[in-house]
């Protein structure tokens, strides 16, 4: 089929519209091209005549006068140097015309390479196609060949699945009967079942309902004795608590007494000391009794009073203290007193 195809298009089209001599005469034609650029350029203006100018001197008998030198010798340099002057200006011509003719050249032939890059890119491309439309034709033909056989086993097995669901069929009907049946019978069974189970769990939850209220009278009575005995603990405890605290007030103002005693014994106020006059100090003990640091939290005003209440409370070796540690970590292991002529407290 593809043979036949190319005989055609070979005889239908002339052979100069053929791909080959197309791309053999555009190579001619650049060809041409480049050779006629090459000899219209290629001309070289002749360079024009060199002008000499000259004058006629007349010689005359020369005079008796002071020797002077010829008048023409500028005229001599000056001709040197229009005629070196026109041979460099020809002599750039010549280089800027040698430039502008290879570049001519140079464009001629990029020109060249471009239209045959051009011509063999179109002649490949024309060969892929052709090759492209010979696999068409021949994937076409093995698709359509494909399609047939497809078509035949489609049929082959729509008749052989067609005998098959008319025998699933007629053994669906028969499983569907007896299924039937079976589900008659088991429906009857789970009904009697069902029965059976209602009444056994009425049982069971009446049996749980009386279980559950007496296990609720039974932990409400529990939890009455346990509230009854929690409020009791509770004001035992609230009693010792109470009883306890009035203990260590009473022992901590028996022994706050006896630290203002040793005290106002330790202290000897300055002469300039006023009733108006207070210092509030800061004192850390011991469990031991033994002083730990004592710090001025509110001053008098006069550094002698102040002075002399911390030199009252250092003077103090050791400080009456309970033995009972609640009572000391409660009362004296950080306290404040103030010191003050008319009191101590």
């Amino acid at each position: 089929m593809i043979g036949h195809e190319r005989e055609h298009t070979s005889a239908g089209s002339p052979a100069w519209k053929s791909p080959i001599a197309l791309s053999v005469a555009l190579h001619l034609l650049i060809a041409v091209v480049a050779l006629a650029g090459w000899s219209w350029s290629s001309s070289i203006e002749e360079p024009p005549p060199n002008s000499v100018s000259a004058r006629l001197i007349t010689q005359q008998k020369p005079e008796p006068s002071p020797v002077v030198e010829p008048v023409d010798q500028p005229d001599r340099e000056q001709e040197q140097k229009e005629r070196e002057k026109q041979k460099k200006a020809e002599a750039q011509k010549r280089q800027k015309e040698e430039a502008r003719k290879a570049a001519e050249q140079k464009k001629r032939e990029e020109a060249k390479q471009k239209a045959e890059e051009k011509a063999r890119k179109r002649e490949q491309a024309e060969a892929e196609e052709r090759k492209a439309q010979k696999a068409r034709e021949a994937e076409a033909a093995r698709q359509k060949a494909e399609a047939e056989a497809k078509e035949r086993e489609r049929r082959k097995a729509e008749a052989e699945a067609e005998k098959k669901r008319q025998e699933a069929k007629r053994k669906a009907e028969e499983e569907k009967r007896r299924k039937e049946e079976q589900r008659k019978r088991e429906e009857a069974e789970r009904k009697k079942k069902e029965e059976q189970a209602r009444k056994e769990a009425e049982r069971k939850r009446l049996e749980a309902e009386r279980k559950l209220q007496e296990q609720q009278l039974e932990a409400q009575a529990d939890k009455a004795r346990k509230a009854r005995a929690e409020e009791a603990q509770r004001k035992k405890q609230a009693a010792a608590a109470k009883a306890k605290e009035a203990r260590m007030l009473s022992e901590s103002e028996k022994y706050q007494a006896m630290i203002r005693e040793k005290l106002s014994q330790a202290w000897f106020p300055p002469q300039s000391a006023t009733e108006e006059m207070t210092v509030r100090l800061q004192i850390t003990l011991l469990p031991t009794g033994e002083l730990v640091s004592v710090k001025v939290m509110g001053g008098s005003g006069n550094a002698a009073f102040d002075n002399s209440a911390l030199s009252a409370v250092k003077s103090l070796n050791r400080y009456p203290v309970p033995s009972d540690r609640n009572t000391f970590e409660a009362y004296f292991r950080q306290f404040t007193i103030e010191f003050n002529p008319r009191r101590l407290r």
